[in-house]
């Protein structure tokens, strides 16, 4: 973590406070002239009976009084914590620090064996992205980040939140995947942790709301956010759209549209359970003109993100944005050099908590050895921040006369000693021996040192492990999910009868 606010060098802002302004009242104008779609009826009720409104029969577009508005974002905390599953790992969120976390999209991981390079994800893989997040150094949190594709869906959250709660000490997130799922978690992590009240005092989980784009708040996710709402677990509220296909394609018109998704969704989380933690949240990007896919990895991303942490500072709401994003298929310079471009542009415009650490390919893959670089490149970011100190030690008169009329070499100096390890950076992971050395060591890539890291932490990290008891009523927990089947999940998210499907990651509903 690093603090915003002692920060020598100056935010990195793309917008004005005229600009800002101008975004706000506009934003405030279109939620009361067109509102946001709102899929299930529970939503809109909640909302019309404090003042929202619908002008058309049958209609789902909910449209925003600007004062309910403006109400509501009183109500969101400047800063807030959160907890591993045994207590003893506290993570403090504000408006004022730098964290890194990881996310939860990935369905590949990286497997050099493969033809593709590429397979499916499976819980072995979910488990051994938890052991390695819960040693690292910068990265406080994962997010259900590798898909386990071996397990059914009805029984995922069980088995991801089993694993996180016997490998880790530090917070998890996972999706708002409807009501009844949203509630198995809530339970599981209750027993894991002591009970309801206890989870409710001292956050574990954090919820990923994202905002169809656009303007769309859909039934699946509005589901589990009251859930997640009414336990006070710190909701990520995150649009992903794209300039040009889901959002306008000018950059001001993307911040204005998912400014209006935001706002809305965080009206509604605090008239669900006013005080509600809440990130103010992007994964937006811009559509790639010659192959209309997402580019995450672009500048763009950047100047989005730089955006939406002004923005969040606005209104005084911690920032979510992306970070180490690429869309490279490989480890090449194109990988390296868009992670850490969009990683230090959301470190430098003071974004809060920055995900994405150990993905590629549009965060569609994870590799475990870019989950410890990007740990490493964390470090060198954060060092970034900090800037020069200027004072009469650091200053080193007394150092420059002496070498000047002396014999002496800095080296030998016992400043140089004193201050090398405050002043100068040592990365562990990018190596800076000569050739020759380098050689003899095996001529290794950053990628096989990392795999070395990787393989040396999953031989000895331990997590806090369960009691028998605990054991006990988990796994009879998991007795009563396995069997729903997945007609059972879309009755009791009032998906019967409907057509169509709804996409979460590695499944349609």
């Amino acid at each position: 973590m690093v603090n915003c606010s002692n920060m020598k060098t100056n935010y990195f802002k793309v917008l004005s406070n005229e600009e800002i302004d101008q975004i706000h009242a506009k934003t405030l104008d279109l939620l009361e002239e067109i509102g946001v779609q709102v899929e299930t009826e529970e939503a809109r009720k909640i909302l019309i009976e404090n003042g929202a409104h619908i002008e058309e029969e049958n209609s789902h577009f909910v449209k925003f009084p600007r004062e309910l508005v403006k109400e509501q974002l009183k109500k969101v905390p400047d800063a807030f914590s959160l907890w591993g599953p045994d207590g003893s790992f506290q993570l403090d969120i504000n408006t004022k620090t730098v964290n890194f976390a990881t996310v939860g999209t990935p369905v590949k991981i990286y497997d050099p064996s493969k033809k593709k390079g590429v397979r499916k994800s499976v819980l072995e893989d979910t488990i051994k992205q938890i052991r390695i997040v819960d040693t690292l150094k910068n990265i406080h949190c994962s997010h259900v980040d590798v898909w386990p594709n071996d397990v059914k869906f009805g029984e995922l959250h069980w088995h991801t939140i089993y694993s996180w709660g016997k490998h880790s000490y530090k917070p998890y997130g996972l999706g708002c995947y409807g009501r009844i799922a949203s509630q198995d978690m809530m339970n599981i992590v209750s027993i894991i942790v002591g009970g309801e009240e206890e989870l409710k005092k001292h956050p574990r989980l954090i919820a990923f709301f994202n905002p169809t784009s656009p303007l769309m708040l859909t039934k699946v996710m509005l589901n589990g956010l009251f859930v997640f709402a009414n336990y006070n677990q710190p909701i990520i509220v995150a649009p992903a759209a794209n300039a040009g296909s889901t959002a306008p394609v000018t950059l001001a018109g993307l911040l204005l549209q998912s400014n209006m998704e935001i706002l809305s969704s965080i009206v509604l989380i605090q008239l669900i359970n006013p005080g509600n933690p809440v990130f103010y949240s992007t994964m937006n990007s811009v559509m790639d003109p010659p192959t209309g896919n997402v580019a995450w990895g672009s500048i763009e991303t950047g100047l989005i993100s730089a955006a939406h942490a002004q923005l969040a500072r606005y209104y005084n709401i911690p920032s979510r944005g992306s970070g180490c994003v690429t869309e490279s298929k490989c480890f090449d310079i194109q990988n390296g050099a868009e992670r850490l471009m969009t990683l230090f542009c959301s470190a430098k415009a003071g974004i809060n908590y920055i995900t994405c650490a150990g993905t590629y390919e549009s965060s569609l893959s994870e590799a475990l050895e870019l989950l410890v670089i990007d740990d490493e490149l964390c470090s060198i970011v954060k060092r970034g921040l900090e800037g020069i100190k200027v004072d009469e030690n650091t200053l080193a008169i007394e150092q420059i006369n002496e070498v000047a009329n002396t014999d002496k070499a800095y080296l030998m100096l016992r400043h140089t000693a004193k201050n090398t390890r405050k002043e100068l950076f040592v990365p562990q992971l990018m190596d800076r021996e000569r050739r020759g050395k380098w050689v003899r060591n095996g001529s290794k890539d950053i990628i096989g040192r990392a795999r070395e890291k990787v393989d040396k932490i999953l031989e000895t990290q331990k997590g806090p492990g369960y009691s028998k008891e605990i054991n006990k009523e988990l796994q009879d927990y998991l007795k009563i999910i396995s069997t729903r089947t997945m007609a059972d999940y879309r009755k009791l998210e009032g998906m019967d009868g409907e057509d169509g499907s709804v996409q979460v990651p590695g499944k349609d509903l």
